[in-house]
């Protein structure tokens, strides 16, 4: 949680700038972008006058990168786009709602959050259509309009919320040269993975490396390791169920899923430093092991954000490669995909909000972010090609092969579950605890908040 409150709009208004429809970072008609769906779009949309507002949690980069898109919006409709944010983003969006004052378009990264403002009245649901739109072109369609679909003020579920801007966790990064010299192939099931884990300690070597630490968020990263095992020992439907406690954590499926896991983590010879050490190791520090020679391991699995703390000059792509964390060919699930991203919403209706959330299934909405950094998009029409960054291509070809996508399960619990109890449990159970005793305890802080 940020530590600091922005204290009503006036203030946010400082990190406001409007993007500007003259200043377009690609010319239009020019390169491999989709600009007929610009062209239709902006032959059925007229906002000239209007002005719409956007508040996100987009910063730094990002934010330079989101206004680079925007302003394409503003040249398709000559509306005005303002967008905002602030450090303190989750608290400042409840502020603003409550107060009176929100922006047109919300945009948050906490799904939970968003079904908490559904819950509360703060939200309209999204234009008629946009549901089927969803399911038809993003890859995995009904993974993405279940994330966005919440229970209103009247208790009926409808959609509300766009993913927009993803995120991939279900990764397994290597050096390229280790595997090349000791003639390891990529696996492409959760069986040859196994079986080259095994293969690794026979070749007298260390299969992974495993680190939970993070300070006060010690034994996230497992969180990670658990969910990813749940999309692949059960159905996508019991994943919903256990983020929503329908499942009990203490559940026999979810004591398997921590139980594969700890196959992994728990197993001396599969760890670099053993067991012992997968909860004082960092996190920042684990993926380290790739780079020494020899080799103090050959594979680890995070999230797409890990490179940043490679050694200083390691070149993704050369030093540094990964491949999708596999599901299981013998049950049948599919190929799941675990990751996160942010979500639109309609805050204060207006002509310019509905506009904009059809502006967000135009191919050149996601491909303008696409053709700068730090986007994936599972909108199945884009161009590939256009990715600036040959590894964020690579990362959304998964997404694009998905047949399910599920959000965090850890952001979508409690916070006291979510970003405690889970965590905590985790260095539990990597410490010795059994499987059943750790969910037994996460299942008993659950029931203490309802």
């Amino acid at each position: 949680m940020k530590n600091k409150f922005y204290a009503g709009a006036a203030v946010i208004a400082l990190m406001a700038s409007a993007a500007h429809a003259d200043d377009l970072l690609f010319a239009p008609g020019e390169g491999g972008f989709n600009w007929a769906s610009f062209d239709a779009f902006k032959s059925s949309h007229d906002l000239s006058g209007q002005t719409l507002t956007v508040f996100g949690p987009w910063r730094g980069d990002d934010q330079v990168q989101v206004e680079a898109m925007l302003a394409y919006f503003e040249a398709a409709t000559g509306a005005t786009v303002v967008y905002s944010s602030s450090e303190s983003y989750e608290q400042q969006i409840q502020i603003d709602l409550e107060g009176g004052s929100p922006a047109n378009i919300s945009v948050l990264p906490q799904p939970g959050l968003i079904g908490d403002l559904v819950a509360k009245g703060f939200v309209s649901p999204l234009p008629d259509g946009t549901e089927a739109w969803m399911d038809e072109n993003y890859a995995a369609g009904p993974s993405w309009v279940s994330l966005g679909s919440y229970a209103g003020p009247d208790g009926v579920k409808r959609f509300y919320a766009f993913p927009y801007k993803a995120d991939v966790k279900s990764l397994v990064w290597y050096s390229p040269e280790n595997f090349a010299d000791a003639g390891y192939d990529v696996p492409t099931t959760m069986e040859e993975l196994k079986a080259l884990t095994d293969q690794i300690v026979a070749d007298g070597g260390t299969p992974w490396c495993i680190g939970l630490g993070s300070g006060g968020a010690t034994g996230w990263p497992a969180t990670d390791w658990v969910e990813d095992m749940m999309l692949r020992t059960t159905t996508p439907e019991n994943y919903d169920a256990w983020v929503s406690n329908d499942l009990k954590f203490n559940d026999p499926i979810v004591v398997n899923a921590i139980e594969e896991f700890g196959a992994f983590a728990r197993n001396d010879a599969y760890v670099a430093g053993g067991a012992a050490a997968v909860a004082t190791t960092d996190f920042r520090d684990s993926p380290k092991g790739l780079f020494t020679s020899p080799p103090q391991c050959y594979m680890h699995r995070q999230a797409s954000f890990i490179p940043a703390f490679f050694p200083e000059g390691t070149v993704v792509g050369q030093d540094a490669d990964f491949f999708y964390f596999p599901a299981y060919a013998e049950k049948d699930l599919g190929t799941p995909v675990l990751g996160a991203g942010t979500l639109a919403f309609i805050t204060s209706p207006s002509d310019a909000a509905t506009a904009f959330i059809e502006w967000l299934e135009t191919p050149i909405a996601h491909e303008v972010w696409m053709a700068q950094k730090g986007f994936l998009t599972p909108h199945k029409g884009v161009n590939t090609a256009l990715f600036s960054d040959p590894t964020l291509g690579k990362m959304n070809e998964i997404l694009l092969n998905a047949t399910t996508f599920r959000f965090d399960g850890s952001d979508l619990m409690p916070g006291a579950v979510g970003a405690g109890s889970f965590w905590t449990g985790m260095v539990d159970y990597t410490g010795g605890k059994s499987a059943q005793d750790v969910a037994d305890g996460i299942q008993a802080s659950w029931d203490a908040i309802k």
